[in-house]
């Protein structure tokens, strides 16, 4: 079962703090001995208990050195003359230059070779990654008014030994589909049980998604899918088109700049791109959403957990691509974190300000860690906060997450316990595939239907149109915002 996972073991690195570790007391220039990284976690667990969020920005010098020091010493630097001052400009370069200049006159580090290889600059935003090993470069980044953040660029919650292809959401598994999980339309095509309840089949009278692009940032798409790939024009669905760019670098070496390629090797990614935009096919496989809709795949994550350094690279590189594409009109990333990543939130913000319509996962996880509330980067005010919840009654799923930044809902586990009919990585299979993950890219598909109905309006038109189909319009839930998505009423 594929969905957006926050590990166990990220869990119990966060919760591994005893009670007798004290952090110390001293100003942050006296304190010499770093933090361990149980009390950083802890630091993290209470912020997030506390406010639903974690910055770096809110501890001090101490902790972030202590964080870089346990890693390879990148930092990461957010940079400007204020908090919306995030993407390149006029002023940007010589803002960066001296930001540069003082982090090299503290670390007394001259060398232009080692320079070259230690600094890495964003072509969008204001954001660098550079090398520091001095407390002082800190304290000073600190207190100079053109820095808007500064983050420990490779730090993570979760154990080095836990990353694997596998975990977090990945699986390459089929499944034989139940009679009871779909129904057939022409010219073949399966129509997942919960397609009917959102009223989906009924909008398609209306729209299919025509003209309209879906970027979905994921794990990438397989090659092996041929319903994904050179048959993404099967059946019903004609005349649209599939892209596949990869942003994620698949290395231990952070200033490695190897892209590891288009190709999922995952499987959340090519079944979250199916459940938005499978053809409507003549094979007896499951259609998407917005079965005519053109597809945008990128690579940009191993899993779908957001927290390796070449991971928050990824999507940054990929919502920035989108913000700069026109043909681009929805985003949907069933993809999060635990907590903020700034550079992230300055790409999200990149292609909002550009007009995308950009759906984020609420979240899903195990049991040990159902204390999250809404996840990163659902949590933000410039995306659209999905989750899932059970056939035919506003309770959550077994692991998703809900909470007052919950926009929509979507009906995902059966009361059997089964989940969602969707394409497989596998040639001409299917599988079952649940959480908020699913929720997401079915919303973001049925935003891919209202805007092919309407392709003349804005972002803030075509979610309004959602909202007031929505359950519980004109009011809010407080777990599950304006509920279930009535699709028909939606396009009508």
């Amino acid at each position: 079962m594929k969905k957006l996972i926050l590990s166990v073991a990220m869990a119990m690195a966060i919760t591994s703090c005893t009670k007798n570790e004290e952090i110390p007391q001293e100003s942050v220039e006296q304190q010499t001995e770093l933090l361990t990284k149980d009390q950083i976690n802890a630091k993290i667990q209470e912020s997030i208990d506390t406010s639903g969020d974690f910055f770096w920005m809110d501890t001090d010098a101490h902790t972030i050195w202590s964080a870089i020091s346990h890693n390879d010493n990148l930092l990461t630097i957010g940079y400007g003359n204020s908090d919306d001052d995030f993407q390149q400009n006029s002023r940007s370069k010589g803002i960066k230059d001296d930001l540069i200049s003082l982090v090299r006159s503290i670390e007394n580090n001259n060398d232009q070779k080692k320079d070259k290889e230690e600094l890495y600059t964003d072509g969008n935003l204001n954001v660098i990654d550079i090398k520091v090993e001095s407390k002082e470069t800190i304290i000073a980044l600190m207190q100079d008014s053109r820095v808007r953040y500064l983050e420990p660029a490779t730090y993570s919650l979760q154990n080095e030994n836990s990353r694997s292809g596998e975990g977090f959401g990945c699986g390459f598994s089929s499944r034989t589909l139940s009679s009871s999980d779909y129904r057939t339309v022409a010219p073949g095509a399966r129509v997942p049980w919960n397609f009917d309840i959102h009223n989906i089949p009924a909008a398609w009278n209306l729209s299919t998604g025509r003209g309209i692009t879906v970027a979905v940032i994921d794990s990438g798409l397989s090659p092996n899918q041929r319903w994904m790939n050179q048959y993404f024009n099967d059946g019903y669905s004609s005349g649209r088109s599939v892209q596949k760019y990869g942003t994620y670098v698949d290395s231990w070496w952070a200033w490695s700049n190897n892209y590891d390629g288009v190709n999922d090797k995952c499987g959340h990614g090519t079944s979250m791109a199916s459940v938005a935009t499978a053809p409507r096919n003549n094979d007896n496989l499951p259609v998407g959403v917005a079965y005519n809709a053109n597809l945008v795949s990128y690579r940009s994550v191993q899993n779908v957990l957001i927290d390796d350094y070449h991971e928050k690279r990824g999507v940054a590189e990929a919502l920035t691509a989108i913000g700069n594409r026109s043909d681009i009109k929805i985003v949907s990333m069933s993809i999060g974190s635990p907590f903020s990543s700034s550079r992230v939130r300055d790409a999200v913000r990149y292609a909002y300000n550009r007009g995308k319509l950009i759906f984020a996962a609420g979240g899903t996880s195990t049991g040990f860690t159902n204390w999250y509330g809404v996840i990163f980067p659902a949590n933000m005010n410039e995306t659209v906060a999905v989750t899932g919840i059970k056939e035919g009654r506003y309770t959550r799923c077994g692991n998703c997450h809900s909470g007052s930044k919950i926009d929509f809902t979507i009906e995902m586990e059966r009361n059997s316990g089964n989940f969602v009919p969707v394409l497989s990585s596998n040639d001409g299979a299917a599988n079952y595939v649940g959480g908020s993950s699913v929720a997401t890219a079915t919303t973001a598909g049925i935003a891919a239907l209202v805007w092919a109905r309407n392709p003349g309006w804005s972002r803030s038109q075509v979610l309004d149109k959602m909202k007031r189909a929505g359950e519980f319009y004109p009011n809010r839930n407080s777990s599950f915002g304006y509920g279930n998505i009535d699709a028909l009423k939606a396009v009508q």
